[in-house]
């Protein structure tokens, strides 16, 4: 039995009674994990901390968390979780509600200045969204633009379309929705009434009636025996009456339920006292399963079927252009193929606004001519003085135009729109062809590993294997393909210099740069030797940046750093300076000696906190393009490195090239992450090395572009 990787309707039903106790608990803190975990820090007045998980990746769960589950905290926040504890910090969790019966969670927080709620979706690719008090969307997780509704900032988040709720259907509209199904009692339950096949099941075995029973066989008494044991099966949930249950099978966790299910009789269980310790023992359990690596293999076909989805998507959004880009210019040609009645009445409006009539009278005055029967009046279906347009009637179509132009201007206004949104459609189209080029990515992925596992597979011709790494006959160290490998080994150390911006050069000398004032302080005073070198971009706002001639634990030496090296720390320092926040290309940059770099100021003069005086010549770079590379380096140690894409493209096993653009740093950083999990066949390997936390931390301040992504 494969194990539950999502949460149900019912579990999140009975969920939200038991998250109801955490009322009034105060928001600590808000962390995101990669692009789909977020953590609640809370404070409660009777239970102390309190840890509320919200997943919607490949797993999707929502639970409070025995603190001991709850991974460690990320480096610097990705503006997802920066939006949240802005609007919800200090706040108190006022409550939650799951939408009629989809897998969607709404939590309200309040705070004096303003309210926030945050709309968890636990279905198809999952999302998280922060609405404001008026339900516009802040940020989100994932940007959805589909023809049903569209979840991006500054959009009106609204819920799916609505559908029928099983635990609240009274008898006679289940009766008649049973009754509407071509097949038997169970498929019926598990897909009309929105069950699910396990809930369906099981509502069919508590009623004691045959699952297999045909519709049209099916009697009143059957009927009534089921919706009885879907009131009573509700009754449970409501009342707070869990009994939850924790299923294995050979040892492993295969599901979590809020009560007992007579399907899973055959089943070892484990009873927990409430159903979030059941939710949060499940899913720690069956993360460790997956971190023993019971199956280290990529999950190729869900990989494909999210990228068929995705094109299924696009194809819809792109016939929706072409029905929108049609309707516009049927618009334009109906506005000819009337032009003498538009003509009129655009006139007719023109007129009285010159005259000082308010846009009220002019409404009346249409609707007393239409009561007479004129033909322009009656095509008149609104006025609407706060925009200034009209909307009439022509043929089988309503069109709105500005009033205050003729027929020509408002025809070549709805050609214009045509072509914009074929414009849009154009943008579609290249997106969907990407994704095509994608999943055909994929799919080879997919052929390769089966025949990469074929081959290993395969008798051998008694040579030794080295797939380990391991050193060949010859002594020479084997070239292993990290990309390809199933499993990457993690070796993880920490530096001093890790929380400074940092760069290995092509040569192996260390660059550090400063991130803020203080840090800037700090190289200079503790770290900046004699035989280092300090340069700095020709712009204000940029870190100090510090060639080391050698590491703080080792003797000074007389040292030559190469012009190599020079030249990508110049670069370093244009590319984290407000040179690329401005969006421009390249700037420049000066080197100087230790022993030019002073705090003291001119008489009169003064130096601001991070900044320096610097005296005697420079040496200049001048036009040093704005660039760096972003990698994942897998070998001798597995992390993320950036910089100039020279110092780092032998380093890492792959590289993101990114220059200024218009992605926001933390999506910029998401966009990377995702593509790092698409080359790597061991995605879990870049899900613990590269976060999308963990890469931000190596992109300039400011709007990026990824190159050939």
């Amino acid at each position: 039995m494969e194990p539950k990787r999502e949460m149900t309707s019912v579990d999140l039903t009975a969920l939200v009674g038991e998250l109801g106790r955490y009322e009034g608990a105060k928001v600590d803190k808000v962390y995101l994990y990669g692009d789909d975990l977020v953590r609640f820090k809370l404070r409660d007045f009777d239970r102390g901390r309190v840890e509320l998980l919200v997943e919607t990746g490949e797993v999707k769960r929502c639970h409070v968390a025995d603190p001991a589950h709850v991974p460690d905290a990320p480096g610097r926040p990705p503006e997802f979780a920066k939006t949240l504890r802005a609007r919800i910090g200090g706040g108190e969790f006022a409550g939650v509600e799951q939408y009629e019966f989809d897998r969607i969670l709404t939590f309200e927080f309040e705070r004096p200045d303003e309210d926030t709620f945050v709309a968890a979706e636990l279905f198809g690719q999952g999302n998280v969204a922060v609405l404001d008090e008026t339900r516009e969307v802040q940020r989100s997780l994932e940007t959805v633009r589909l023809k049903s509704r569209t979840i991006a900032p500054g959009s009106q988040y609204e819920y799916p379309q609505s559908r029928l709720h099983p635990l609240n259907v009274d008898f006679e509209p289940f009766r008649a929705r049973m009754d509407e199904s071509d097949t038997d009692i169970v498929r019926t339950l598990a897909t009309q009434l929105n069950f699910g096949g396990l809930y369906a099941e099981e509502v069919c075995t508590r009623a004691g009636v045959e699952k297999g029973t045909p519709i049209d066989e099916a009697t009143e008494e059957q009927y009534r025996a089921v919706h009885d044991a879907i009131v009573r099966f509700r009754e449970r949930l409501d009342s707070g009456d869990l009994d939850p249950r924790v299923y294995l099978d050979d040892g492993e966790v295969v599901d979590v339920t809020p009560l007992p299910l007579e399907e899973h009789e055959g089943l070892e269980s484990e009873a927990y006292d409430d159903f979030n310790a059941a939710l949060d023992a499940y899913f720690h359990r069956l993360d460790l399963t997956e971190d023993e690596g019971i199956d280290d293999s990529p999950d190729f076909e869900a990989e494909i079927e999210k990228k068929r989805r995705i094109i299924d998507q696009q194809e819809g959004a792109i016939a929706e252009f072409e029905e929108q880009a049609e309707a516009e210019r049927e618009r334009a040609e109906l506005v000819y193929a009337h032009y003498d009645l538009v003509d009129d009445v655009l006139s007719t409006v023109q007129a009285a606004r010159e005259e000082g009539r308010p846009w009220e009278e002019i409404e009346a005055t249409f609707a007393e001519g239409a009561d007479r029967g004129i033909p322009e009046a009656e095509a008149v279906e609104d006025v609407n003085g706060a925009e200034g347009t009209v909307r009439l009637s022509l043929g089988e179509a309503s069109v709105t135009l500005d009033a205050l132009t003729g027929p020509e201007k408002n025809a070549d206004r709805l050609y214009q729109e045509a072509k914009r949104i074929e414009g849009k459609k154009e943008g579609a189209e290249a997106a969907i062809e990407n994704t095509r080029e994608e999943l055909a990515e994929v799919r080879a992925r997919k052929e390769a590993w089966e025949a990469a596992d074929e081959e290993q597979g395969a008798p051998g011709d008694g040579a030794e294997s080295d797939a380990d790494g391991e050193a060949d006959d010859d002594g020479e160290e084997p070239d292993v393909d990290w990309l390809s490998r199933p499993s990457v080994p993690i070796r993880q150390q920490d530096h001093w210099y890790d929380r400074f911006r940092w760069l290995q050069t092509s040569d192996g000398f260390l660059v550090i740069g400063g991130r803020n004032a203080d840090q800037n302080e700090e190289l200079v005073k503790k770290y900046m030797d004699a035989d280092d070198l300090f340069l700095h971009a020709q712009a204000h706002g940029g870190p100090v940046t510090v060639i080391k001639a050698t590491d703080p634990s080792e003797p000074a030496r007389d040292v030559t750093i190469p012009e190599q090296s020079r030249e990508e720390a110049a670069q370093f320092a244009v590319s984290y300076s407000s040179v690329w926040k401005d969006g421009r290309g390249a700037g420049d940059a000066y080197l100087v000696t230790p022993e030019q770099v002073s705090k003291t100021p001119e008489s009169g003069e003064y130096v601001e906190k991070g900044g320096f005086v610097i005296r005697g010549d420079r040496e200049y770079y001048r036009d040093v393009p704005a660039s760096v590379s972003v990698g994942v380096q897998a070998e001798p140690e597995t992390r993320v490195v950036g910089g100039p894409t020279s110092a780092i493209e032998d380093r890492a096993e792959t590289t993101i090239k990114l220059r200024p653009g218009k992605f926001a740093q933390n999506d910029a950083a998401v966009k990377c992450y995702r593509e790092f999990k698409r080359r790597f066949a061991d995605d879990s390997f870049v899900r613990k090395i590269a976060s999308a936390d963990r890469i931000q931390e190596f992109l300039p301040p400011g709007g990026s572009d990824l190159l050939g992504v």
